[in-house]
């Protein structure tokens, strides 16, 4: 075992608590032009333009039903675009902050160079990337498992953020481990947020959903299922020009 998976596998190398508090912690973001890649419902994104409206963010995604529904709820500072993070279509050197959230594990193995060029491509000098991806471990990822097992593409999008380090085009700021708390009050609640999903085929049968529900409701309690959910920030930044 290697000694990042050692970390990575240590409960005591984690802290509990919100992914935004990290960001607001970790990020200069106030008066920031924002690059999200791979959005989702922009669910940090959109809380964080509330409280930074002199920011301006772009939120980017590839599933178009999942786009169509952010145009629909839209926000008055966050541009939401249909684009493939391979391809962005922002200047050179034009955005302060770039961030993937539980993104890049879902690029295709053999686009994630392409995709950290085009991160370092789009930095302005000084500029920062933060990378939050799932950790394989725990209770949660251990449900999650019989969904969409992503070890592998896991592995992969650690690797993709490692190769920047490596060929020197931005230099490590730290890496953090986060423990997100999770509650989810119903297997509906559940269904409905990690089965009923646009951006991915899933290929589950009426034998494996049974599985998934029942492992579900194995945590069920007062309040509902909770779960700790691990996570490893990698924040980066791109050197100064000299």
């Amino acid at each position: 075992m290697s000694a990042n998976q050692m970390v990575l596998n240590n409960p005591d190398a984690y802290q509990t608590g919100s992914e935004i508090e990290l960001m607001e912690r970790l990020l200069p973001i106030r008066d920031s032009r924002i690059l999200e890649l791979g959005c989702g419902n922009a669910w940090i994104t959109r809380r964080l333009a509330e409280s930074q409206p002199d920011c301006r963010f772009i939120a980017t995604e590839v599933d178009r039903i999942q786009h169509q529904k952010n145009l629909a709820a839209p926000v008055a500072n966050v541009s939401f675009r249909l684009e493939e993070a391979q391809s962005i279509s922002e200047p050179d050197q034009s955005v302060d902050i770039v961030w993937m959230l539980k993104s890049l594990h879902h690029v295709p193995e053999e686009t994630m160079p392409k995709v950290m060029s085009e991160i370092v491509r789009v930095l302005k000098p000084g500029g920062m990337a933060y990378f939050s991806e799932p950790v394989y471990s725990g209770r949660f990822n251990a449900l999650m498992s019989l969904i969409h097992d992503e070890k592998e593409v896991r592995e992969s999008a650690f690797r993709a953020i490692q190769s920047l380090l490596e060929r020197g085009s931005m230099t490590l700021l730290g890496q953090f481990f986060l423990n997100v708390p999770g509650c989810y009050e119903s297997w509906e609640a559940f269904e409905s947020r990690f089965l009923n999903v646009t951006h991915t085929r899933l290929q589950i049968d009426k034998v494996r959903y049974q599985q998934i529900k029942q492992a579900f409701m194995a945590h069920m309690g007062a309040q509902g299922a909770e779960f700790l959910k691990p996570h490893r920030v990698d924040l980066l930044h791109k050197p100064n020009i000299s």
